[in-house]
């Protein structure tokens, strides 16, 4: 199952392993069960701390817990965590072996201290970027925590149980047999979703903070850019964001990094994040802006107000909210969110396998989409509103090479239809002809484009551009003295990640110019 290199990495990291651990399999009749036994039989022989049991008492088959020996630490997995899974399956086995998790000790007495029983299941594809995240988020919770329970089940080896549960996007995680989110988590939201007093002490702690030199608001490539030259300059710096690394979380993969041939964006925020952790910067995560109060002079303190009732005040603020994707807006969307209509085809791609779906979009977006779904799905129909496609032409000439994908240009979505119960097709408008159609379809890809994060400044005196973004001087300054911006929020015309860094440092200088001279 594992070649060389995997074993070899495998084998360093288990060195770390400090307590006997016991993989525990339930092991049925078919191919899925004997690779699973040759997986647990591979690891279990890199190291003399590591045994192996086997019975079929689980509901699952094949499954295996990761336990200390008499213990249940209530961490399984269901199905063989190898692809993006890989890594959650070799940190279960180095928390639970005694190897210290990243986590601060702070959330692991929060984690300690949740009361009730709570069993977890994670519904994930190996080829999703961001299962692993919530996938590692409630393992720990289960190491460290009796009450918690987690099963992370492989969607494509229990595809009936996919199938009647209608989940339709990954990761799905149900709590106590009931839904509780979809999509990328991390910890800390796990955390407030579930520890209800969360967002009050964190709010009391936000409100007792002094006010910054300069706070950035946002946590993505430009607003860790901008952390990093504040703190540089020896001023108090905060970035505070909604969660750290914004958009660029969800991109699979990154080749126009200058210097970094190929990376991921989970890859590429971890390291963003170490970067800014080595500086004297305030991070802090789970905080929506919803007000800007300015300073009533050039001297005085800005201040935001935050979803949580927090306020912090600073002497400049560098506003750095990036942008999400562009909806349709359109009847059906909203109601079949995650229940054919999807957004991530990296991540939702593998549960349409054999089906028939549509991709909304013809830039590169929306042909690079097309062009990954076609090798997974039945078909693929990309609709273009425009009389052509917008995307390079070398992905063109890519995805018309495909025998299975059909291009509609000229078309107009309408409507997206459906059961009740998940999307079954779209309405579009002919807009040469003026005439509707409709095609049936399991699956909805939506990839037409980026809406920045200002509605939050409407009631600002932040000038905004007819788009929405934020217009901005050379020095990376808005229209209110002190307050700068950079990013995909701004006027830039160009929306990439060095960009949004390059623009991030600017703004820093900007701000710190603006401090010592006023």
């Amino acid at each position: 199952m594992l070649d060389t290199n995997m074993k070899q990495q495998l084998q360093a990291y288990l060195e770390k392993v400090t307590q006997p651990i016991e993989l525990k399999a339930s092991l049925g009749d078919g191919d899925k069960s004997r690779e699973l036994a040759e997986l647990l039989e591979e690891i279990s022989g890199l190291s003399d701390k590591i045994t192996l049991a086997t019975d079929g008492t689980a509901k699952r088959q094949p499954s295996f817990a990761i336990n200390r020996p008499g213990e249940d630490t209530g961490v399984v997995f269901a199905g063989i965590p190898l692809g993006h899974e890989f890594t959650s399956l070799v940190l279960a086995l180095l928390q639970v072996g005694g190897h210290p998790p990243r986590a601060s000790e702070e959330t692991l007495e929060q984690i300690r201290a949740l009361d009730g029983e709570m069993v977890f299941e994670t519904y994930f594809s190996l080829s999703c970027q961001n299962c692993p995240d919530v996938v590692q988020a409630l393992n720990l919770m289960a190491i460290n925590n009796p009450g918690i329970r987690h099963e992370a089940i492989d969607g494509a080896v229990y595809k009936a149980e996919v199938d009647e549960l209608e989940i339709m996007s990954v990761p799905s995680v149900y709590l106590n047999g009931e839904p509780f989110d979809q999509g990328r988590m991390s910890l800390e939201q796990i955390l407030g979703k579930v520890d209800t007093g969360a967002a009050e002490r964190e709010a009391a702690k936000l409100n007792d903070k002094a006010a910054f030199d300069t706070l950035m608001i946002g946590g993505g490539p430009a607003g860790a850019s901008a952390a990093i030259y504040a703190a540089r300059k020896g001023i108090s710096t905060g970035l505070i964001a909604e969660r750290f690394g914004g958009q660029v979380v969800d991109t699979l993969g990154i080749e126009n990094f200058i210097s970094v041939t190929k990376t991921e964006g989970p890859k590429l925020v971890t390291a963003m994040e170490e970067h800014v952790k080595d500086y004297d910067v305030d991070i802090m995560n789970l905080q929506r802006a919803v007000k800007l109060t300015p300073a009533e002079n050039e001297g005085g303190l800005h201040e935001v107000t935050f979803e949580s009732g927090a306020t912090l005040q600073s002497k400049t603020l560098v506003l750095g909210t990036g942008a999400r994707w562009r909806e349709m807006n359109v009847p059906g969307e909203a109601e079949y969110r995650n229940k054919g209509v999807a957004y991530c085809p990296h991540c939702d791609g593998p549960l349409f396998k054999g089906k028939h779906v549509a991709v909304i979009g013809g830039g590169n977006s929306g042909v690079e989409a097309a062009i990954d779904l076609a090798g997974i799905v039945g078909h693929v129909t990309l609709f273009e509103f425009m009389d052509e496609m917008r995307a390079d032409a070398v992905l063109q000439k890519k995805l018309k090479s495909m025998d299975n994908v059909d291009i509609i240009l000229n078309a107009q979505t309408t409507e997206v239809t459906g059961d009740g119960s998940r999307a079954n097709g779209l309405t579009y408008k002919d807009r040469t002809t003026d005439e509707d159609h409709h095609v049936a379809l399991e699956g909805i890809f939506v990839q037409i484009g980026l809406v920045p994060n200002t509605e939050w400044l409407k009631d600002s005196p932040v000038e905004l551009s007819p788009h929405g973004e934020i217009i901005t001087n050379d020095k990376g300054m808005t229209s209110v003295p002190g307050i700068f911006a950079a990013g995909d929020v701004t006027t830039v015309p160009y929306k990439q990640i060095i960009i949004a860094m390059g623009e991030g440092a600017n703004a820093a200088l900007g701000a710190f110019d603006f401090i010592i001279r006023n």
